[in-house]
């Protein structure tokens, strides 16, 4: 984007209150203008075209076309950062995930009402920056199979920390991905609102050939397992009787995120030392970055992910200016050099 220029927002949404909501808020940041606001995908495919906008704001549920049906014409036949603002109700998680797979850069919880825009009114900003300035994607559908069945031994024990946050669902899907069921165990950080995590974590469960599942407090860490922080909390590594476990816990945010995934590094660092693998992948900020540090210089092994495949090349960069990242590479190759890694 050009240096000065304020930043174009569409609202798709087909709540008057919601368009409301997220206009007001908006009108208060000096480098945003709202250039439209649309009750469902007809009316947007108009405004699109008349104001060409930086980012679109859109809800999954609307009358006349669903907002994913939407979003699939648009990445087809003109692609743009989308930021899906869907209802915190569990029944849209699915169709919400699925946006994400689609290439809808971020995800935010709808506000239910004027007094309970609470976070969003936080976040929302800074999201829209970092999806005005992201890398939009072509979707990749899910693999039929997924991860290669031969089985290689690794060293045990060893750990494995991820942590990413704009544009990180898909991300952290397409590692996992190629990973196989015997892989050591995994903890992630994704930066994720708190109803989406569980609805995430179960769906990677689904396409990969790890167990994953959103962490609970004193969960056993062990291979073969992935355990995902739950949105609004801390996820951190403990050893408790001889084996490790997983602590889930609230506490202050740190950059500005709750769960942090400086926070898991941190503690991985100090429980697992040169037993870990650290791996920052795409996210807008430094979150992970001091943490990926200090799992460097405890001995353990630590990648991010380059600037050409991230969405938004804000974490990683952070971490290779400080010297965190051992080794900086493309999404498709990091999955591959985790098994080398801690391959027997």
């Amino acid at each position: 984007m050009t240096s000065g220029r304020k930043i174009r927002v569409l609202i798709v949404d087909d709540s008057a209150l919601v368009r409301h909501i997220l206009a007001e808020s908006l009108a208060a940041e000096p480098d945003f203008e709202v250039v439209g606001a649309a009750a469902d995908p007809f009316a947007a495919r108009d405004l699109i075209v008349e104001h060409k906008p930086d980012v679109l704001t859109l809800d999954i549920e609307m009358p006349r076309m669903d907002g994913l049906t939407f979003l699939r014409k648009l990445m087809r036949y003109n692609p743009m950062p989308v930021v899906v603002i869907s209802s915190l109700a569990q029944a849209s998680c699915p169709a919400t995930l699925q946006a994400l797979e689609e290439g809808a850069v971020e995800v935010l919880g709808k506000p239910a009402g004027p007094y309970s825009i609470g976070d969003l009114q936080k976040t929302l900003a800074g999201k829209l920056r970092a999806a005005a300035a992201a890398r939009v994607r072509v979707a990749q559908k899910p693999a039929e199979a997924a991860a290669p069945v031969v089985r290689k031994l690794f060293r045990q024990p060893s750990i494995v920390a991820i942590g990413a946050s704009t544009g990180g669902t898909e991300a952290v899907r397409r590692v996992l991905m190629e990973l196989p069921g015997n892989f050591p165990a995994v903890l992630v950080t994704q930066h994720i609102p708190a109803v989406f995590s569980k609805a995430f974590s179960e769906r990677l469960n689904q396409q990969c050939s790890l167990q994953v599942k959103e962490a609970e407090d004193g969960d056993e860490v062990r291979p073969g397992r992935v355990l995902v922080a739950p949105g609004g909390f801390h996820l951190l590594l403990r050893k408790s009787a001889g084996a490790w476990r997983a602590v889930v816990k609230d506490g202050p945010r740190i950059c500005y995120q709750r769960p942090s995934v400086d926070v898991l590094f941190s503690s991985i660092a100090e429980e697992a030392g040169p037993a870990a693998l650290g791996v920052l992948l795409t996210g807008m900020g430094a979150d992970g970055a001091a943490g990926l540090m200090q799992m460097r210089q405890a001995g353990a092994s630590t990648i991010a992910q380059d600037e050409e495949s991230c969405v938004v090349f804000g974490m990683p960069r952070e971490a290779i200016r400080l010297g965190a990242a051992q080794q900086v590479l493309p999404l498709d190759k990091i999955g591959g050099a985790m098994i080398r890694h801690l391959s027997s």
